[in-house]
């Protein structure tokens, strides 16, 4: 078992884009709605006039859990690690996980900021960080 994604053309601009250190958001042409995950449609009123544009990548932790026990490869190396939902400024929220501190450090309500992760050759996941670390 791997986590490496499965990169299908809607989502392709993302992932590319998270190779280059760039996180993508999608902001809605007819009622200006912004959304993350990719994908070719507005979420809110359906309409297919949606484009990327680059995120701030700020965020704060709106939720969090430190997972001490999971036997699947990969993320058994990882522990213990933090799932997170994080409230990026423009609004979406992203589950990801904190990395760059300490589990216990990790409170609802820090400020974060993106950093990327190759998960496998090529490929990065987008996590995030306290901000000043």
């Amino acid at each position: 078992m791997t986590d490496q994604p499965t990169i299908e053309p809607e989502t392709r601009l993302y992932w590319d884009a998270a190779h280059e250190g760039r996180l993508l958001l999608a902001r809605c042409g007819a009622c200006s709605a912004v959304h993350h995950y990719p994908r070719p449609f507005c979420p809110s009123c359906w309409s297919e006039n949606v484009a990327p544009f680059e995120a701030s990548g700020r965020g704060i932790v709106h939720t969090f859990s430190t997972v001490h026990v999971n036997d699947l490869p990969p993320f058994d190396e990882r522990l213990p690690y933090v799932a997170a939902l994080v409230e990026l400024a423009e609004g979406p929220r992203l589950m990801t996980n904190v990395e760059g501190c300490a589990p216990e450090e990790v409170t609802i309500g820090m400020p974060v900021r993106a950093h990327f992760r190759e998960i496998a050759p090529g490929t990065e996941a987008t996590v995030f960080r306290p901000v000043g670390r």
